[in-house]
């Protein structure tokens, strides 16, 4: 889990820099559309601003923003396979995956999506452009990202919930034999103790009939006189 934690929080960094540039990405989808001739359909699907890049892109600034873009979705959408395997998940953590996996797909139409608050990327156009042309193609990552993001937040609350459950649970009680086990170790030093003090009183009172001093006699006196 750390290392998908990572990984999005890497994408994130990308994304900020290429945010920072939607001008420029707007631009070369401006320039590419018209080497194809193709400015009456928005955009509407990745297949589409790789096909731009790859066959329409005759300036090296366009390419890079344009590079950009489809870098960031190609790794977004091999940390969706990672996260599949990280947790086999519940269904709603699946329902946000299977949403990251259709927005994602090569072919995949995004034109009717958008970004909203707090997210400013459609408010950064103009409203032709944000209704008829880029509302899709520039909210794509945000909302990925978002998903991703819901669904960290919600597999390590449903993991914190099973271990705080598993702490929960009744500790076993101790059988009764390992109690009785437990409690033998005591018992030798009693019978050592009681066996000491026994042969303690006998060597005393072998010492007292040994080292007694026998009674003295009364001194002799001659028979009849008393």
């Amino acid at each position: 889990m750390n290392e998908v934690v990572e990984t999005l929080r890497k994408i994130e960094q990308n994304y900020k820099l290429f945010q920072q540039q939607q001008f420029s990405f707007v631009r070369a989808l401006e320039h590419t559309r018209e080497e194809a001739h193709d400015l009456i359909r928005p955009v509407s699907s990745i297949t589409q601003v790789q096909c731009y890049k790859d066959h329409h892109c005759y300036n090296a600034t366009d390419r890079r923003i344009l590079n950009m873009f489809i870098s960031i979705c190609n790794d977004l959408r091999n940390l969706c396979h990672k996260l599949e395997t990280v947790h086999p998940g519940d269904s709603v953590s699946n329902s946000l995956l299977e949403k990251c996996k259709v927005l994602l797909n090569d072919s995949n139409d995004f034109t009717a999506i958008r970004a909203t608050y707090p997210h400013g990327v459609v408010n950064y156009l103009s409203l032709e452009e944000a209704k008829h042309r880029y509302g899709g193609v520039v909210s794509l990552i945000p909302i990925v990202i978002d998903s991703m993001t819901e669904w960290i937040t919600y597999m390590k609350r449903h993991v914190l919930y099973k271990v705080s459950q598993g702490r929960a649970l009744p500790k076993k009680e101790t059988p009764i034999s390992q109690t009785a086990s437990a409690a033998c170790p005591a018992a030798p030093t009693s019978v050592s103790n009681k066996h000491t003090v026994q042969l303690q009183e006998k060597d005393f009172q072998t010492y007292l009939a040994e080292n007694q001093r026998p009674q003295q006699k009364a001194p002799w006196r001659p028979p009849g006189k008393h």
